[in-house]
């Protein structure tokens, strides 16, 4: 295996990446400065300091290029100047669960862009009160009248979805069309998540009580997930989470959020995994999917 760091002259986060790199592998590490833009381009540079394993970008993202400073997301969602050690650890080894999977996939989603982020924001706010996405009009301001252009960039990083009219159908981790996860905000409004996960991150992201109502694709059996005064309780209380993705890959909404259900136990579950075998993916317990929906978005709102 060939690791590379490419890098402008004197950056400063040269230094963070390579002792984590340390951490993580014996493996050599070469470095290579990178003066201009056309050797950006040749030799694949994606901002400064950028990772190459034996050639590729773990850590590409649309957008990223040139020989501006990088910056990355950590797993809590945080802009940091480097991939943290278990983030290059995933990427050096290849060896990540399904979580990791995801965590990587939403984490990479999250726009960096201040204009884009403030307009994510204000389409999950607008989730989150009225239980439906912004309307155009009401992004204006806080994009500077360049509606259109940062819901594509939003759309092409999928930190949103567009339907081929231009409209908002998904902000992770809500959605515009129902689905088999309802959840009520504050006693106040209803809203609807893309997946389990999506719908257990929401109370952290808005810091509100919710409920969760949603249903066992192999048994149509009801599940309720209760979250109030920061205490979670779900019934029935065998319940279980599987997530897993479509191997072939793509947007979240389609590759992997059909998939991402409650159960309401573990042999429920094992039936589900059973018939679906070419779905890749595990099973997990209700504290470690309240925790992951936790970390994909709690820090959304901050």
């Amino acid at each position: 295996m060939r690791l590379e760091v490419l890098h402008v002259p004197d950056c400063p986060n040269l230094a963070p990446m390579l002792e984590r790199l340390a951490e993580v592998t014996d493996l050599p590490v070469e470095t290579r400065v990178i003066e201009s833009e056309d050797e950006s381009v040749r030799f694949g540079m994606a901002g400064s300091p950028t990772l190459l394993v034996d050639g590729v970008d773990p850590f590409a993202a649309p957008g990223d290029g040139g020989v501006s400073c990088r910056l990355y997301r950590d797993e809590e969602g945080r802009i940091v100047s480097a991939p943290s050690v278990e983030q290059l650890r995933e990427a050096i080894t290849g060896r990540s669960t399904p979580v990791g999977v995801l965590s990587a996939w939403r984490t990479r989603a999250l726009p960096l862009d201040e204009v884009e982020r403030a307009a994510y924001r204000a389409i999950l706010r607008a989730f989150a009160t009225t239980g439906h996405p912004s309307a155009p009009v009401d992004l204006e301001q806080v994009t500077g009248g360049h509606v259109a252009e940062v819901l594509k960039a939003l759309h092409d990083a999928d930190a949103i979805r567009l339907t081929s009219y231009g409209e908002i159908a998904v902000a992770y981790p809500f959605s515009a069309i129902p689905t088999r996860h309802r959840v009520r905000i504050d006693d106040r409004v209803d809203v609807y998540a893309m997946c389990a996960v999506d719908a257990l991150g929401i109370a952290p992201m808005v810091g509100a009580d919710t409920v969760i109502a949603s249903v066992d694709v192999t048994t149509d059996r009801s599940i309720t997930v209760v979250t109030r005064d920061g205490g979670t309780t779900w019934s029935p209380d065998t319940t279980v989470v599987f997530v897993g993705a479509d191997a072939g890959g793509g947007a979240s909404a389609d590759c992997c959020c059909d998939y991402l259900n409650f159960f309401v136990d573990h042999a429920a579950a094992q039936t589900w995994t059973s018939e679906h075998r070419g779905v890749p993916g595990q099973i997990i317990s209700r504290r470690e999917a309240e925790d992951l929906g936790r970390r994909l978005f709690g820090h959304l709102l901050v």
